[in-house]
Parts: C-alpha cells; sequence; structure tokens
C-alpha cells in the first residue's frame, strides 16, 4: 500500500515539483488547485505512473466548505492520509508600496496564505493522530511551504510577507502540539524560484543574482524544492520536527 500525500497548489510551479519528486518515490497524490479539472489533465496525466493514483481536488483552501470537500474526497478515495504538504499560496494581484496596499487584498492573500494552511492543518492533524493510533510504524508528517519572504522584507507586497511569516510561526505551533504524538512538522523556506509567479521578474532577479544576490548563482526551480520535500516525506532527515530547511542557494547568508 503506496503512502499518499497531499499537495495544495500542486498542479504549477513549486507544488508541481514536490508533486512530481513524491510520483516517483512512489506516493500516491491528492493534488489540489484552484483551476476545473478539464484544465489541468495533462498535468495530472504527467504524475501518473504504473504505480500510483492521482486524485485532483479543486477547490480553494481559504474557504472552510471547500477545505472539508477536498479531505472527504480524499478519504472516499485512499482512506488515509501520511503526507500534507502545505504549499497554496498566491501574490498580490497588484504590488503596491505599503502605504497604499488595500484591505482587500490583504484579506485575499491571508485567506489563501495562511487562514487556509491553518486550518487545513488543524483537520489532517487531527485525523493523523486518529491513524497513528492505529499505525503507531507508519510515518506521518506536516511540511509547510513558506518563503525567504518570512523573514526578508518587500515594502511592495507587504501582506505576502506577514503570510509567510505567519507560516513559520505554524510550524513552530504545529511541530510543538503534534511532538507528543511523533508526528514530525517541518518549514521548507525556498528562496527566488523560477515559477510562473515570478515570470514577470526575470529580467529583475536574472541582473540580481550576476550582481551576487545569492552564493550560488542561479535561480532556484520547483525541482529543488521537491527533491528537498521528497527527503522529509521520507522521513530521510529525523530528530528535526519544527525545523527550517532553507532552499535559497545561500540567498539568506550575511557577509562582509
Amino acid at each position: 500500500m503506496n503512502p499518499v500525500a497531499l499537495i495544495t497548489g500542486g498542479t504549477r510551479g513549486i507544488g508541481l515539483g514536490i508533486a512530481k519528486a513524491l510520483a516517483k518515490e512512489g506516493f500516491d497524490l491528492a493534488v489540489n488547485g484552484m483551476r476545473p479539472q478539464n484544465q489541468v489533465e495533462d498535468v495530472l496525466l504527467s504524475l501518473q505512473t504504473k504505480q500510483n493514483k492521482v486524485l485532483y481536488c479543486q477547490g480553494n483552501i481559504g474557504i472552510n466548505k471547500d477545505r472539508s470537500r477536498i479531505l472527504s474526497e480524499l478519504k472516499s478515495e485512499f482512506g488515509r492520509l501520511n503526507i500534507l504538504v502545505n504549499n497554496a499560496g498566491i501574490a498580490p494581484k497588484e504590488r503596491k508600496d505599503i502605504l497604499e496596499a488595500t484591505e482587500e487584498s490583504y484579506d485575499e492573500v491571508m485567506d489563501i496564505n495562511l487562514k487556509g494552511p491553518y486550518f487545513l492543518t488543524q483537520e489532517v492533524a487531527n485525523w493523523m493522530i486518529k491513524q497513528k493510533a492505529e499505525s503507531k510504524n507508519i510515518f506521518f508528517s506536516i511540511i509547510t511551504i513558506s518563503s525567504v519572504s518570512s523573514t526578508v522584507s518587500s515594502i511592495n507586497r507587504g501582506e505576502y510577507c506577514i503570510s509567510k511569516a505567519g507560516l513559520s510561526m505554524l510550524t513552530k505551533l504545529w511541530a510543538s502540539r503534534m511532538g507528543e504524538y511523533e508526528i514530525p512538522v517541518y518549514e521548507v523556506r525556498p528562496g527566488v524560484i523560477k515559477t510562473d509567479m515570478t515570470a514577470g521578474v526575470i529580467a529583475k532577479y536574472d541582473q540580481l543574482f550576476k550582481e551576487g544576490l545569492a552564493l550560488e548563482k542561479r535561480w532556484g526551480t520547483p525541482e529543488d524544492i521537491g527533491t528537498a520535500v521528497a527527503a522529509l516525506a521520507n522521513n530521510k532527515i529525523p530528530y528535526a520536527t519544527g525545523q527550517v530547511i532553507n532552499i535559497d542557494g545561500g540567498m539568506t547568508i550575511q557577509n562582509l
């Protein structure tokens, strides 16, 4: 029986990189996204192997009824969940200076980026506790994808930075709560990753990498993040609950 992973925002960008890595490792996948299923069929087929199953769970994790439906569909298909990957997230529709940012933008970003993962984790954590009681030797884990923006400020997307900083505390809180059940909780903190979210700033970051933005002078890739998540999902980094795994090419190392 394959382990099962739920990846939110798993049909594009970093989430797709994670889904591909876990598919290679033999996981059955529940992939969440907001697009209708007929728009992601090619993606779902790319994740299908001879050994695994792939379920698409459409919905907005920032909405309570969608979260409940996603988990209901997952339970109906697989009856179990070993790994939750909180990855879904959005950037502000418009990058505005914090002197001009709107409450509407703040609410939208925070609902999807922070409130959704917080309450999805709550539901999944309670289910994992029950599963763990029945299967003590099976590995369960919660992995949250944050960003270097959790500690690096960008004054033209303050709501995004605040949401990612909140995810860092989410990891600490759930690691503290799940410790007694031996269910580890991790944070993977990507640097600048080449995805559709960063497509509009390629020239800017190409130049910044040339100027030394990171110690490794290249963009990060979804595959880089997928490799890290696969290691965590397979318990290859034990005795490390609550820890941050920085996948940023050395971007956040301070140098004199």
